[in-house]
């Protein structure tokens, strides 16, 4: 009877976490969800030097409970304004292309979500890096087609951004569905361009390297553990453990 009751408990205390995770999603409407944004890139009018950000926000509606968008955002030296690269899947109801590249404020807020700075990189040594980010958006092979699961999407597109800038150590956050989408390879880099990854369509894949540490793919869930930047990795709740190493923000939080 004890087990028993202990086993209720644990399932109880772990159905109440879930409760709360899918609260914290607070974009109700679209059309009226605030895209403001959150201070978390420095002024380009008063940074000159060149600056890359990755940002990710829940996504809107129920989705939002269990994935994330993703983005990139470069500055290169001098320039006035940011330019964010990203996929957007309902481009293509009018367009051949879900590639989205312009001039928005780069924290801004993804339908009333707030973003969350995953990595960052600034300094004269950024400007190469800026220069290979557009190449490889323009490469990216995906951008006449958008699957929500489990992939190609917004994150499939992030992490082809991070393979092809590995000095940046992006480790996308387990919420980003389909980061792991490698088409039809079966191996590859992980995501952050460094290490390895088995993934069969993004619904099951495994990722082991020094940057994401060891993840378990299974259905788009994404489960694992990073003993180099210390942080436990789950569904839903995202990444849990204290602030990145590489230059970005948080704790229970993707």
């Amino acid at each position: 009877m004890g087990k028993r009751m202990r086993r209720v408990a644990g399932f109880s205390a772990l159905l109440g976490l879930l409760v709360l995770a899918m609260a914290s999603v607070t974009a109700n409407d679209w059309r009226t969800a605030s895209n403001e944004p959150v201070g978390l890139a420095p002024d380009p009018v008063a940074t000159p030097e060149p600056v890359v950000q990755f940002y990710a926000a829940r996504t809107w509606g129920f989705r939002g409970n269990f994935g994330v968008h993703t983005w990139v955002a470069v500055k290169p030296a001098n320039a006035p304004a940011y330019t964010v690269y990203e996929v957007i899947g309902w481009k293509l109801r009018w367009s051949e292309s879900a590639l989205s590249v312009g001039r928005r404020a780069p924290d801004a807020r993804w339908y009333g979500n707030e973003p969350e700075l995953i990595a960052e990189r600034r300094g004269a040594d950024v400007e190469a890096l800026i220069e290979r980010i557009d190449r490889a958006a323009r490469d990216y092979p995906y951008a006449g087609e958008y699957t929500m699961w489990p992939g190609p999407n917004s994150n499939t597109f992030t992490a082809w951004i991070a393979r092809a800038v590995p000095e940046l150590r992006v480790d996308l956050p387990p919420t980003a569905i389909g980061k792991d989408y490698l088409g039809a390879r079966l191996v590859d880099s992980a995501p952050s361009g460094s290490g390895v990854q088995f993934s069969l369509g993004g619904v099951l894949a495994l990722t082991a390297s020094v940057v994401e540490g060891l993840e378990l793919n299974v259905l788009g869930l994404t489960f694992g553990i990073n003993p180099f930047d210390p942080a436990l990795k789950l569904p839903v709740f995202g990444r849990l453990g204290p602030s990145r190493a590489n230059g970005a923000g948080g704790a229970p939080q993707d």
